[in-house]
């Protein structure tokens, strides 16, 4: 190099420039965190910069090219020797004594975040294992709903278990179950037990001892108005009351310590909108006060009690309204009044079903959940064996669904949680079956779905024009316990159509006695795919028919079609 050269302060200057870039991207680098960056570079980095602007000004001054040339040398030395032993200490020490480098505060948030994600697995563990307890619950309803079909006292026993379980549950003093009279307009009292402080006005006459308030109350009957089991039935919102004395619908009878007033949980039994009765639950004065969680947990149960109660009721109204004394007969109506009126298109879907059942009591059950503004689920069942133990069957499955799908959980972890629940060795029943449950997510465009049993889920890819299965069979719903089913998911788009179906459709026989298949059945949905759903379920229908003739079919048929608007 001609150390004469008057040129000689440009690379100088270009090294402090980008010196300089350097020193602003390890800022940057730091104050985002994306990798560690030690006090050390920024020392390297500035001496290299100082280094190259004080040469770079020694040579513009006309001083010795050497000399400033020499000072550069020398600084850029010190530089690199402060970086050999950072360098040679990450390139020979392990790993794991790294960790002493990083900053005390960077290690505090990262043992904070660990100790966040503990407690969330040992929530999500108790909320499982609470979830599951209320589905076995859920299922004992539905067990006990099958004496008061044709028991005299079925009603009433079946009322009196409710009570005692749900008291057990949310461990309370006193509980009440009170059913509402639309012809009378009043609510009476139909199932009591324990220790229950009126909180209503008590007959003058009446003596202030504990077997005549119970007595009284065990027979009672209120207006919907006036009272405060009559208010909250009447407005259909659960409440909970932990200062009663400041409460003006609720009567303080004392002095007496056993009618003093303590706290309160009542919540309407409803059956989408219509309120059926009332649970009741109370704790005396000296007994912790009920919490939101308390309150919680009674809302779910009485959900399940007012579910169940609704079957019993529809098969009482059958039985005295139409005077049917046939098993099936009975069974087909109820089974009707549990299937949705119509599936309604909504949030970009058009879903459309066919049901077609056979003599009896169908087995195929069909539902349309919209649970969550993420999650809209369609459930396809066929249950085995015929009569009143697939409606027993058929409602419990129902019951556990419409609550667990509005969880986070996925789909099989629900068919999962449900499975348990049929599962149960407690009663002798033919407890199984085939379920798919279709969950859609209208954000993601994502179709999450799982099947137990030999019920099949096709996908057609409008942009492909094949169709394709997308589930694969697995164990039936309520043969073992301990199953696990897995979960699947399939993006889609407008013009794709979700098809699932009831064997009985693609095994209906012609006079030849040949089977319709999942071929035929296929080519009509595909052929007609720029159709709207309803018209492709009509078109089946019709091809069915003319395959079919006036052969008796020994199955029930179904059909669900989801098309992705």
């Amino acid at each position: 190099m001609n150390l004469d050269d008057s040129y000689a302060y440009i690379p100088l200057l270009a090294i402090a420039l980008a010196g300089c870039l350097l020193m602003a991207l390890l800022v940057i680098i730091r104050k985002r965190s994306t990798a560690r960056v030690s006090f050390i570079a920024f020392v390297a980095d500035g001496l290299v910069i100082v280094a190259s602007l004080y040469s770079a000004m020694m040579v513009l001054s006309g001083n010795s090219k050497r000399n400033a040339f020499e000072w550069y040398a020398l600084i850029l030395f010190i530089a690199i020797f402060i970086m050999l032993p950072y360098c040679l200490m990450l390139a020979t020490f392990e790993p794991k004594k790294i960790e002493k480098l990083v900053p005390k505060s960077y290690n505090k948030e990262v043992e904070k975040l660990q100790e966040k994600q503990e407690e969330l697995k040992s929530e999500t563990k108790e909320l499982s294992e609470n979830d599951m307890s209320l589905i076995n619950i859920s299922r004992d309803f539905m067990v006990h709903a099958a004496d008061a079909y044709t028991s005299e006292k079925g009603m009433n026993s079946f009322l009196e278990y409710i009570n005692t379980v749900i008291k057990e549950q949310i461990n309370a003093d006193g509980a009440a179950i009170m059913m509402v009279d639309d012809f009378e307009d009043v609510i009476a009292v139909k199932a009591f037990e324990g220790d229950f402080p009126p909180p209503y006005k008590l007959p003058s006459d009446m003596p202030h001892k504990p077997v005549r308030v119970a007595t009284n109350f065990k027979f009672a009957s209120f207006t919907l108005t006036d009272n405060v089991f009559g208010e909250i039935a009447s407005s259909g919102k659960p409440e909970l009351i932990t200062h009663p004395e400041m409460d003006s619908r609720i009567y303080q009878n004392g002095p007496e310590e056993f009618l003093k007033c303590g706290s309160y949980i009542m919540v309407p039994m409803k059956v989408q909108d219509t309120v059926i009765g009332l649970t009741a639950l109370a704790r005396k004065k000296d007994s912790e006060l009920f919490n939101e969680e308390d309150l919680k947990k009674t809302i779910t149960l009485s959900d399940f009690a007012a579910a169940t109660l609704k079957t019993v009721i529809t098969v009482t109204d059958v039985i005295e309204q139409r005077g049917l004394s046939k098993e099936a007969e009975i069974g087909a109506k109820v089974q009707d009044s549990l299937k949705p009126k119509k599936l309604l298109s909504v949030q970009g879907l058009q879903p459309s079903v066919l049901w077609i059942p056979s003599e009896g009591v169908c087995g195929d059950y069909y539902d349309m959940i919209i649970s969550r503004k993420d999650r809209i689920s369609f459930i396809l069942a066929d249950i085995a064996g015929k009569g009143m133990t697939s409606i027993v069957i058929m409602t419990m499955i129902r019951a556990m669904l419409r609550l667990v799908v509005n969880t986070t959980q996925s789909s099989g972890k629900i068919l999962s949680w449900v499975n348990r629940g049929i599962s149960a060795d407690s009663y002798n029943l033919d407890h199984f079956g085939s379920l798919a449950l279709i969950n859609y997510n209208p954000i993601s465009h994502t179709v999450e779905f799982s099947t137990g049993g030999n019920i099949p889920i096709y996908y057609y890819n409008s942009e492909t024009g094949f169709c394709s299965q997308i589930s694969q069979t697995s164990e039936p719903i309520g043969v073992e316990k301990a199953t696990e089913y897995k979960d699947f998911v399939q993006k889609v788009k407008s013009g794709d159509i979700i098809i699932t179906y009831t064997d009985g459709l693609v095994e209906s026989l012609n006079e030849a006695g040949q089977q319709y298949t999942n071929t035929s059945l296929l080519n009509i949905i595909s052929a007609n795919h720029n159709k709207p759903s309803k018209e492709i379920v009509n078109l089946v229908k019709a091809d069915l028919k003319k395959f079919c003739g006036n052969v008796n079919q020994f199955d029930d048929e179904t059909l669900l079609v989801i098309k992705i608007q």
